[in-house]
Parts: C-alpha cells; sequence; structure tokens
C-alpha cells in the first residue's frame, strides 16, 4: 500500500474534506487502488521532513491556510524530488506561489488573501467574479496532461474559490517552465501543470466535489504514485 500526504488544515467545514474519504473507497472499489492517506496540518509541513516516504503529496483545498510557507513547502517538496503531486484551489494558487518565488526569482510574489496590502501586485489577486459555488466550462489545451486525463478537449467543473493567477504574472510563469493548460472560455488560467515532472497538476476547480465516481484527475494522481513506486530511488 502506498502512502500519500493530504497536505492541508482538517475541516469539517470544508466540503472538500469531507469528500476525500469517500473517494479513497471509490477508488479501491473501482480501481483496485489502495492508497493510505495521512493527513499534515501546514503548520507541520513546513518541515521537509515530516513529507518524506510519502509517495504523493495532495495540497487539498481549505485556504487561508494556517500556514502559507507550510504550502508552499509541500508543493516545493514535490516538485524538486519528482514526487508526484495534486494542487487543487488553494494548492493551485500555492502551487504558483511557491513556482514564482523559487523558480521564477520573484521572491516578493504574494497571495492577496494572505496580504495586508491586498491584490495591489499580487500574484495571487481576488477573481472579478467570485466561482465560490459555481461550475463553469474549461478548455483544454491539445496534448496536455489534463487532456489526456480527461479524454476530451473541454469539460464543465464546479469551484469553491475566489482567487486566482493575476494575467500579469502568466508570461513570467510560462516563461520558466509552467504550462497553462486550461482555460475558461474567458481566457482565464484553471490548470496548470509541468511536463518535464512525473506528476505535477494544479487545478483552479475542485476535482474533490465530482460526485459521479472518482474524478479523472484524481484517478491519473493516484495511478501516477502507483507507478512511482517502481521507480528506482535517487
Amino acid at each position: 500500500m502506498m502512502s500519500i500526504a493530504l497536505v492541508g488544515d482538517r475541516s469539517p467545514a470544508v466540503r472538500a474534506h469531507s469528500r476525500v474519504p469517500a473517494i479513497l473507497d471509490a477508488l479501491r472499489e473501482e480501481q483496485q487502488i489502495d492508497l493510505d492517506a495521512y493527513w499534515v496540518p501546514t503548520p507541520d509541513a513546513t518541515d521537509p521532513a515530516t513529507l518524506a516516504g510519502f509517495g504523493g503529496i495532495w495540497l487539498v483545498p481549505g485556504s487561508p491556510y494556517r500556514s502559507e510557507e507550510g504550502a508552499m513547502v509541500a508543493a516545493r517538496t514535490a516538485r524538486t524530488e519528482g514526487i508526484p503531486f495534486l494542487g487543487t484551489c488553494g494548492g493551485f494558487q500555492h502551487a504558483m506561489l511557491e513556482f514564482a518565488r523559487d523558480v521564477c526569482g520573484f521572491p516578493e510574489a504574494r497571495h492577496a488573501e494572505n496580504s495586508s496590502d491586498g491584490d495591489a501586485d499580487a500574484l495571487i489577486t481576488e477573481l472579478s467574479c467570485s466561482l465560490v459555488g459555481h461550475e463553469g466550462a474549461i478548455n483544454l489545451a491539445p496534448g496536455s496532461r489534463i487532456e489526456r486525463l480527461l479524454g476530451t478537449s473541454r469539460t464543465v467543473e464546479r469551484y469553491h474559490c475566489s482567487y486566482g493567477v493575476s494575467p500579469a504574472y502568466i508570461d513570467l510563469l510560462a516563461a520558466h517552465g509552467m504550462l497553462f493548460s486550461g482555460h475558461d472560455d474567458s481566457g482565464d488560467v484553471r490548470v496548470a501543470e509541468l511536463p518535464e515532472h512525473p506528476f505535477f497538476l494544479a487545478t483552479l476547480f475542485q476535482p474533490e466535489l465530482h460526485t459521479d465516481g472518482v474524478h479523472p484527475v484524481i484517478r491519473g494522481f493516484a495511478q501516477a504514485v502507483l507507478s512511482a513506486r517502481s521507480l528506482p530511488v535517487r
């Protein structure tokens, strides 16, 4: 059995968190994939050693996190060590924040939700229209991981968020290797991935809210965790 870290501040008030046990059960019953999941609070994740030994890291929704740094350490550890990574909603936002600071040479990158300065020049800004409780169409880039996982070029997904990547910084992130592989009909970013990584996928939507079996994104993450088990340790 492979173990995965669910990095986030577990709360019964977060619907995505309450959905996780059912998702794991469905993976076991429908896909014969048995994952042993451990919740790692974001303050604990500030120590990378806390994440050692996990076959996958899932940075779950529920921001603002108790520790912004812990959320970024989770994304950084997965990115630099080749560990399968899934970041959803707040996980998407903090994966982009980590990438901007550590890869793009933008140490002052900020998340408006965590900053007293608000949206001014923030990397992660408040959406012009909140997506809390909304569904929306997403157009997927041809040949991308997300398109292969879903088997379609267009999907409709559920959201529960109010923040996304500022359009002002999309080119900076893309220039350093981040592929923005899903956009809404207005062209706003909804999915990001690292093509050279074994599995690094971040979605602004919440696949946890999918109720018709296991969402293909989560299934793909679980399969990547199993595949990584057979790779040699570096």
